[in-house]
């Protein structure tokens, strides 16, 4: 278990950062000095939900928790070995019901919602032990929980959900501010919560992130990082991307805008031996990063470091961000490109990934610095009059996950096959014999159609016309890459409105695909295996 003394949330400390680079006034006090937390159960299970308000009085940076009615109480001191703290959990709400709570101002911290089983904190003479489930022996490591993160001051409310370490209860977070206008963020798609968990189970080598217990109840998917750390998860992951990316600079460079409102400032990085040495326009050297380890990646931390700043901690968390997002070496302004450019290739953070394409607006925090580009799923008012924490359904995260399979011909039996398990940019597709191998895996995500190692079934060139060739190529979010399996079989692209053909009705294996009319013929009818 690991002991943390700092409730102080990055995009708290970023923005306090902010106002101190400014140098603005000290804020005026708005909104009431117990803002009222509802929290919602939606969630569709019958457990009881135990709820905890925990952080740090900013003002004197002591720790404690709230109670109901808003009262902050500092913890007594603790001992070593860490000692139980008392049960200061809150009832919460039955199924459908809203429990009503309240915050007061100048708190950072968390609320922690727990299912059916009370969690389990420990004091030091450091502060609080807090829940660490991918740790050997912690006693939380059995129970169903997650949080939310707060801070709540003169310049008004931060709330979000938090994925950083892991993906548990689906949630999302809510502020109403003086107008009566909501904001609402973190709200998982119909069906998201399973679709992270057999996304990730899909995923080659990914599936040990996955925390189960004896019921068949999925608990969480940890994190690529704390996976890596309890030895689930590959510790090198990302080696080769990182290496491919930092060499990118030695013959090109970097150009670094931290700052979306200040584009003058820029910083120009450019790799010698293992260093990243930065730049400012003055030609004078600011930073200079040594190549990051996997585990600085996923960390933010390291050789990532990122100190409250206004040059070294900017860089390091736009280079951190570019390394989760897979843009570092591809796109050479940073931050840059947009969310269909993230997480392209085949080594990247597929677990950020999918949290993301599973939330209704996007938004989510994948890993610690995934507010650069604002991608994060945070709410935020200055003159807050309440605020929200909505369980959403689960939609039976336990139940055995469809796999990625094979697309086969309803004609003659054949599949869909990348030949020679060629991943290559530009592989024409073909049909064979049904043999089970990893060429002819196929996935639907997010409309588009994936191998396992995350190549997309593409259009040539984005033609409309028939004849296009069906290919693999990189994903890259673009229309040439959506396909629909409709309950008539036909394989669509919706942007040329044609179907997935075998050319020339070959029945033969080796025999090419190709776009055409849809004609309702057989040579274009599939199914999945």
């Amino acid at each position: 278990m690991r002991t943390r003394t700092k409730w102080w949330s990055a995009l708290a400390a970023l923005a306090v950062t902010a106002s101190t680079a400014l140098a603005l006034p000290p804020a005026q006090a708005i909104g009431p000095d117990l803002l009222p937390l509802n929290v919602t159960n939606n969630s569709g299970r019958s457990e009881a939900v135990h709820l905890y308000v925990l952080g740090t009085d900013i003002r004197n940076g002591r720790l404690g928790y709230v109670n109901q009615a808003g009262a902050f109480t500092p913890w007594s001191p603790g001992g070593n070995p860490p000692t139980p703290a008392p049960d200061v959990s809150i009832a919460g709400p039955g199924p459908g019901g809203t429990a009503s709570l309240r915050v007061p101002r100048f708190i950072s911290g968390r609320v922690y919602m727990s299912f059916g089983e009370k969690l389990k904190f420990f004091l030091t003479p450091d502060g609080l032990v807090q829940p660490a489930p991918w740790a050997g022996g912690d006693p939380n490591s059995g129970i169903l929980f997650d949080w939310s993160e707060f801070t709540y001051n003169d310049a008004g409310l931060w709330l979000n959900s938090s994925q950083v370490d892991m993906f548990a209860v689906p949630h999302a977070v809510t502020v109403t501010g003086a107008s009566g206008a909501t904001k609402k963020t973190g709200e998982l798609k119909s069906g998201g919560r399973d679709a992270v968990i057999n996304g990730i189970r899909n995923q080659s080598g990914w599936g040990g992130s996955i925390m189960s217990r004896g019921d068949g109840t999925v608990l969480r998917v940890l994190a690529p990082g704390k996976a890596a750390d309890v030895g689930n998860f590959d510790r090198n992951y990302l080696d080769p991307y990182i290496t491919q990316a930092w060499n990118a600079y030695t013959g090109k460079t970097l150009t670094v805008q931290p700052f979306g409102d200040r584009p003058d400032v820029k910083y120009f990085g450019r790799t010698s031996g293992n260093n990243m040495n930065f730049t400012n326009t003055a030609g004078q050297q600011v930073a200079s990063f040594a190549k990051p380890s996997t585990s600085n990646v996923w960390g933010c931390d390291g050789a990532l470091h990122a100190p409250n700043d206004q040059v070294v901690g900017p860089i390091a968390r736009t280079l951190c961000a570019a390394l989760h997002r897979s843009t570092l070496g591809r796109i050479d302004v940073q931050p840059g490109g947009g969310p269909a450019d993230f997480y392209q290739g085949a080594i990247t953070n597929h677990y950020s990934r999918l949290v993301h394409q599973n939330m209704v607006d996007g938004k989510a925090y994948g890993f610690a610095f995934d507010d650069v580009q604002a991608q994060e799923s945070l709410v935020h008012d200055g003159d807050p009059r309440s605020a929200g924490i909505i369980l959403t359904p689960f939609t039976g995260g336990s139940t055995p996950p469809p796999a990625a399979g094979s697309i086969v011909s309803d004609w003659h039996g054949k599949c869909i096959d990348v030949p020679n398990w060629n991943f290559a940019d530009g592989q024409r597709l073909i049909v064979w014999n049904c043999t089970g191998g990893t060429n002819q895996r196929f996935e639907f995500v997010g409309g588009t159609l994936r191998t396992e190692n995350n190549k997309c079934v593409d259009v040539a060139w984005g033609s409309t016309a028939n004849g296009a060739a069906v290919q693999l190529a990189t994903c890259s979010g673009n229309a040439a890459q959506q396909f629909v399996l409709n309950g008539s079989g036909d394989l669509v692209n919706p942007q040329a409105n044609k179907c997935v053909d075998i050319a020339e009705w070959n029945p033969n294996n080796d025999a090419v695909l190709h776009m055409w009319d849809c004609v309702g013929g057989a040579n274009q009818k599939w199914h999945r295996g």
